[in-house]
């Protein structure tokens, strides 16, 4: 008998051959799916629908309605404003899906914000606040605040459009005030380790505060009187809004300090200290004309999370060939946010 020898190599780029052909195999249809997807995509792009959740109500019951029972919509303003889905976009698709094609039939009767934020940037807290403010002239419906932990800065900014705003006993609340920076000057160390740097600029105080060169006396002057309008701005909401707080003592004696729910309500911050969740459910169907016999379901509006998307801008892992374990120790210091004004707080 006869064997045919054939070379390690030989035989190696054979297993290769074989191999590439296959992944090429399953790779192209894909490819071409994705092509023609993007050949024949309308260029408008229609807003991502929000899913339905359902949450307790006062009782604890999650248990599913007929689709014309009323709706308590409750919405999460939780995590830092202005980051991930907690954005004024985000926040309007729910408030459009809310009367529109996912929970249908003007059901809508009262609004439960469920609140735990330190605050965030200065506009997307004034979005929001604003979009609850349209929301409830339009629609006619209360809304009512519950706070589980924090509300500070940009969240009492969004709060002040609450009819009423209920605290936990643990809560935190204020931090009325704006906040830019730090910044830094660097130019006197860099005179002493021999380093120089050069901006090429045209506009006067287009570089203003530069950090490598030294500062000139009010050349910040724009930006404190951008601050300044910002802050006015802000305790005119809170202090019209929030009827038993002096807005005397809040600008020259509260400050931008926090409370503890008891103290912020005697302050006049929140109407309702020591509370619950389902007390203020309780109060806010009433609030909404619904009678204890009045069965009703809480809906919570979420964004689905777009992987296709994720993948196409090149976000997966699997594609960036990162996978990130990390513990952040404090996560409201992000790149996100540097630069920008901010009603947040920042222990």
């Amino acid at each position: 008998m006869n064997f045919t020898r054939e070379s390690v190599f030989i035989s190696a780029t054979r297993s290769f051959c074989n191999s590439f052909a296959v992944v090429i195999g399953v790779l192209s249809p894909i490819i071409l799916i994705l092509i023609a997807m993007s050949a024949l995509s309308s260029p408008i792009v229609p807003p991502i629908k929000n899913e339905i959740v359902l949450a307790p109500d006062a009782d604890g019951s999650r248990t599913p309605l007929p689709e014309n029972s009323p709706v308590v919509l409750r919405i999460n303003i939780q995590g830092v404003v202005g980051q991930g889905t907690l954005t004024t976009e985000n926040f309007t698709n729910k408030l459009l899906d809310s009367q529109g094609d996912v929970i249908k039939g003007n059901r809508v009767k009262a609004i439960c914000l469920y609140v735990d934020t330190p605050g965030g940037t200065v506009s997307d807290a004034d979005g929001i606040y604003k979009q609850l403010i349209q929301y409830k002239e339009k629609y006619k419906v209360p809304v009512y605040a519950f706070v589980d932990g924090l509300c500070a800065s940009g969240g009492m900014y969004i709060c002040s459009a609450a009819d009423q705003i209920y605290a936990s006993n643990t809560s935190i609340i204020g931090s009325v005030g704006v906040i830019l920076g730090p910044s830094f000057n660097f130019a006197d160390a860099m005179d002493k380790l021999g380093i120089k740097s050069l901006t090429i600029k045209q506009g006067k105080d287009k570089d203003a505060l530069n950090p490598f060169r030294p500062w000139v006396p009010g050349e910040d002057q724009s930006i404190v009187n951008i601050t300044k309008a910002l802050y006015d701005n802000f305790v005119e909401i809170v202090s019209s809004s929030r009827k038993n707080l002096s807005k005397d003592k809040l600008v020259n004696e509260y400050g931008a300090q926090i409370f503890i729910a008891q103290t912020a309500k005697d302050y006049g911050y929140i109407d309702v200290a020591n509370s619950s969740y389902e007390q203020t459910l309780k109060d806010l169907t009433a609030a909404a004309g619904l009678s204890d016999k009045d069965p009703y379901q809480v809906m919570q509006l979420e964004t689905p999370a777009n992987i296709l998307s994720s993948l196409i801008n090149g976000e997966s892992a699997i594609f960036s060939g990162k996978i990130k374990h990390s513990l952040e120790i404090n996560p409201v210091l992000s790149s996100e946010l540097s630069g920008k004004l901010l009603y947040l707080y920042t222990p």
